[in-house]
């Protein structure tokens, strides 16, 4: 069986998400790919395959959706901050959706900010043609059908608290969209065209 394999990540610093709170995120997703390669082996080496296959099957969405979940994250901060082009065909979707992008950042910024924790998302539906914000409860409550992540911006504690305490979620938003990588977003968002 193949085996799902760590990614490494290429992060620079960044403002306000100090680096041993990265560290420690990224053994968290580390976390994440062990146990889900662990949800297939026991699927594979199960003395009742059929109940073991039922049962493991119901955790392998967890962990694979935390696994790709800060996948999206991490590829977000790669190569440092870069603002988003206004010539790219994502700023065109997010104006024609929303009326101004800063309208869009105020609308996502709120759906961050939702009491509890989770996962702030910006997808894109082909069928439709048209971008969707959406909340993940955990790492796979909440998925659309269909719809290709293009943002993921996690939002629970672990990824801030150490840096920003419970009181400082908003500083942590901002925080987050002054280290983002918008060409990385946008290219996320023409690979799910």
């Amino acid at each position: 069986m193949k085996q799902f394999e760590e990614k490494k990540f290429n992060i620079p610093e960044l403002k306000g998400i100090s680096a041993k709170t990265i560290e420690e995120h990224l053994k968290l997703y580390a976390g994440y790919v062990k146990h889900l390669n662990l949800v297939h082996e026991i699927v594979e080496n199960s003395a009742n395959p059929e109940y073991a296959r039922r049962e493991t099957y119901r955790r392998q969405a967890f962990e694979f959706d935390g696994m790709r979940n800060h996948e999206y994250y991490f590829e977000s901060f790669e190569g440092g901050p870069k603002v988003v082009s206004e010539e790219s065909a994502l700023y065109k979707k997010i104006v024609e959706w929303t009326g101004t992008f800063d309208m869009f950042m105020t609308i996502f910024k709120n759906l961050a900010t939702t009491r509890g924790i989770g996962w702030a998302m910006l997808g894109y539906d082909k069928k439709t043609d048209r971008l969707i914000q959406y909340w993940v409860d955990e790492q796979h409550f909440g998925h659309l059908t269909g719809v290709s992540p293009v943002l993921a911006l996690d939002m629970w504690e672990h990824s801030y608290v150490a840096d920003y305490q419970p009181s400082g979620k908003k500083q942590y938003v901002e925080d987050f969209f002054a280290n983002l990588n918008w060409s990385k977003i946008e290219e996320n968002f023409e690979n799910a065209k």
